[in-house]
């Protein structure tokens, strides 16, 4: 064969052992959701591909087979075509002997850059940037090739099995999508500018409904309105209008005896018609609705389906020792979803200053503050939910004003106490990390 018919031979090749890399690493990277959308928009070939994807072995087979006769093949050709040409250029100038050998050396490297680059790294790279479009277009053909060569396939698959089963190897792909895979695609979306910082961070909240637990969300104990059953209606009316709630818990004299919640719609519609609204007697017994009361250690997707079973929308709180904590709704609940989408700027309960500073509540979850400050690593994590919690862990006391904590390069400082309660904390870069020794906290 001259050069002119090898060349043209080892374009064949080139081309053949591009279209098997391509089809293979198209089938390898392709998704199986995209493939499922794609078959019921009434793409016929998708369901090809999802169908090979659960039995790939005769596909990767027939790659295999062809890879390898192409690599052989172009051997053959290359060494036969090009060896004699740079041979017979160098021989005059190095010798017969020397100018062979550096001949098919130069002959081997060439044969060997054109494989690598246009039959293996350029359909790579394409087949990797479209998988889905580009496997629906190759499959009918390598399924065209799996039939002609079936005998040989089923001999080299026969093969093949009885190694995987006697070295105990995986036959097939298992399709398990977790929520890493979901939020790690949500982050690489909003990178790409097709998803949203906000529609992401509504994705990482919904996962974290599983870890963060009711108190994250709940309004606590110090801050409940809540009425009694003594209560004059002079009192419920100076109540309600200082204090505007849909939901009043109402209590026999402590909080920690509920006994009950009342609908704001239902003591208006009382005034409304000129009745009384004393919550004692026939009358009392007709407003008051059955109070939902929950442990506080339920997740907050556990307290979703808590209100989704009692058809609630309000909730009690208690700890271990049957006191009242909180209590939590199910807008405290979505409004942990859907984060800023929902919650006026001046309600939120961690807010990033010009200057880079953050000033918090302290009642804001650990979970906002991981988000916040990019701090996933908290001490004695478990322990404490909030990042007064937090406070108290790291000073082994009730914090005080201007007490201040270093941890993991941010400075927390307690700006105001109220009754005890961390009320604000200044959150600001710390100064350069101490010198190995020395405390985490200050």
């Amino acid at each position: 064969m001259d050069l002119a018919g090898s060349a043209v031979a080892m374009a064949l090749l080139i081309a053949g052992g591009a279209f098997l890399a391509i089809a293979e690493i198209s089938l390898a990277a392709s998704r199986r959701l995209r493939l499922r959308q794609m078959a019921d928009e009434g793409e016929a070939r998708a369901g090809r591909v999802l169908a090979v994807q659960q039995e790939p072995g005769h596909f990767f087979t027939v790659v295999q087979i062809g890879v390898n006769m192409v690599a052989i093949l172009g051997g053959i050709i290359g060494e036969g075509a090009f060896t004699p040409a740079f041979s017979a250029a160098l021989s005059p100038w190095l010798g017969p002997d020397l100018g062979g050998k550096i001949g098919f050396g130069l002959s081997f490297a060439l044969v060997t850059m054109c494989f690598v680059v246009l039959a293996d790294l350029i359909p790579r790279r394409v087949g990797m940037a479209e998988p889905e479009r580009v496997a629906v277009r190759v499959i009918g053909p390598m399924l065209f090739l799996a039939r002609l060569l079936l005998p040989l396939v089923w001999l080299l698959n026969g093969i093949t099995d009885l190694l995987m089963r006697a070295l105990h190897l995986p036959a097939e792909r298992k399709e398990r999508i977790t929520a890493a895979d979901i939020l790690a695609l949500a982050e690489a979306g909003a990178q790409s500018g097709t998803v949203a910082d906000a529609e992401q961070r509504v994705i990482e909240n919904v996962f974290e409904l599983e870890t963060r637990n009711v108190e994250s969300a709940m309004t606590p104990r110090e801050r409940i309105v809540f009425l009694t059953l003594d209560d004059d209606e002079a009192y419920i009316r100076s109540r309600i209008a200082a204090q505007p709630h849909s939901t009043f818990p109402v209590c026999d004299g402590s909080i920690d005896r509920p006994v009950g919640y009342v609908d704001s719609a239902d003591l208006f519609q009382r005034v409304l018609n000129g009745e009384p609204l004393s919550l004692r007697g026939e009358s009392g017994r007709a407003l008051l609705r059955k109070v939902l009361i929950v442990p506080d250690r339920l997740t907050l997707a556990e307290m979703l389906a808590q209100f989704r079973q009692a058809h609630e929308d309000f909730a009690l709180i208690v700890n271990e020792y049957a006191l009242v904590v909180g209590v939590i709704t199910l807008n405290d609940v979505m409004s942990t979803v859907m984060g800023s989408l929902v919650v006026p700027e001046d309600e939120e309960r961690i807010v990033r200053r010009d200057d880079g500073s953050f000033l918090a509540d302290g009642i804001t979850p650990i979970a906002e503050l991981s988000h916040a400050l990019g701090v996933t690593d908290w001490p004695q994590a478990g322990q404490y939910d909030t990042l007064a919690g937090f406070l108290m862990v790291m000073l082994r006391r009730l914090p005080r004003r201007t007490d201040r904590v270093q941890w993991e390069g941010w400075r927390f400082e307690v700006m105001d106490v109220d009754s005890h309660r961390v009320d604000q904390v200044m959150i600001t870069r710390s100064e350069p990390a101490q010198a190995p020794g020395e405390g985490g906290r200050t």
